[in-house]
């Protein structure tokens, strides 16, 4: 077997569990918990967690700096926008540190991790450790950050903390010829990765009161458009938010009324 040959079979191994691992739940909440509009309870909005880059060929994430900074720009933008929409009092972190900034990349990391696990043993049917088949069969959804979010900057002044991740490796030019190459092997290659994790966290006790979690987003995030389809996303179905689905379902609606119409 060649070079090329194994990359290509690499690759189709990896497509294969990445097939398997989108046919999940996108989003849970935890058992009881309630968070209607205007209950005036306060959301602290950590920034976001942000990575723009390439994927090489072999499938690694390069990062890109200033795709990373457009991405950035346009996200913190369409979050600000969205906030108003989000059915309760919202209060952006302060700017964090020294060891401050360095707690809140932990927990940022911390939540990316534990996000990951919610979609590998809990969401992912097929790979559900027996404790989470237990809790998915009972309705239970129990994972949590730890207490230490509540020495996070501005935790003290809010009851909850909404974390906010993304990841987007677009496919470099090696990543395409192998995804044609394998193609006319019969072997599905992914080209590009886009996921986001958004979760409202418990700032007393750590819980993750709610998750919506995609690893195939939509939204290119280097355009404000797409920032914005990418924000809308994130949030789609958060606790107490009603805008945010109004204007998801607005242009699907619209959509629909210009078929029955008989337009194009």
């Amino acid at each position: 077997m060649n070079g090329f040959t194994k990359a290509v079979a690499i690759a189709a191994g990896l497509v294969l569990f990445a097939g398997a691992a989108q046919a999940q739940e996108r989003s849970a909440t935890k058992q009881g918990f309630e968070l209607p509009a205007n209950s005036g309870k306060k959301i602290l909005v950590f920034r976001p967690s942000i990575s723009v880059g390439a994927q090489s060929t072999a499938g690694m994430f390069e990062p890109n700096g200033e795709w990373t900074e457009q991405a950035k720009a346009n996200l913190q933008a369409a979050l600000a926008k969205a906030q108003a929409s989000l059915g309760n009092t919202v209060i952006v972190a302060p700017e964090a540190y020294g060891e401050d900034a360095q707690t809140l990349q932990e927990h940022m990391q911390l939540f990316a991790a534990v996000s990951d696990a919610v979609i590998q043993y809990q969401f992912f049917v097929g790979n559900r450790l027996p404790t989470k088949k237990r809790d998915n069969k009972n309705a239970v959804f129990d994972w949590s950050l730890g207490k230490g979010v509540a020495d996070l900057p501005g935790a003290k002044d809010a009851d909850y903390g909404l974390f906010l991740f993304t990841q987007d490796a677009y496919g470099s030019t090696g990543r395409k010829m192998l995804q044609l190459f394998a193609a006319f092997g019969g072997v599905s290659v992914r080209s590009g990765v886009h996921k986001g994790y958004a979760g409202l966290v418990d700032l007393r006790t750590g819980d993750l009161l709610w998750l919506n979690a995609d690893a195939e987003m939509g939204g290119d995030v280097r355009e404000a458009d797409g920032s914005e389809k990418r924000v809308h996303q994130l949030l789609e179905d958060f606790p107490g938010s009603t805008a945010l689905k109004a204007q998801a379902v607005a242009p699907a609606t619209a959509t629909a009324t210009a078929t029955a119409a008989g337009k194009p």
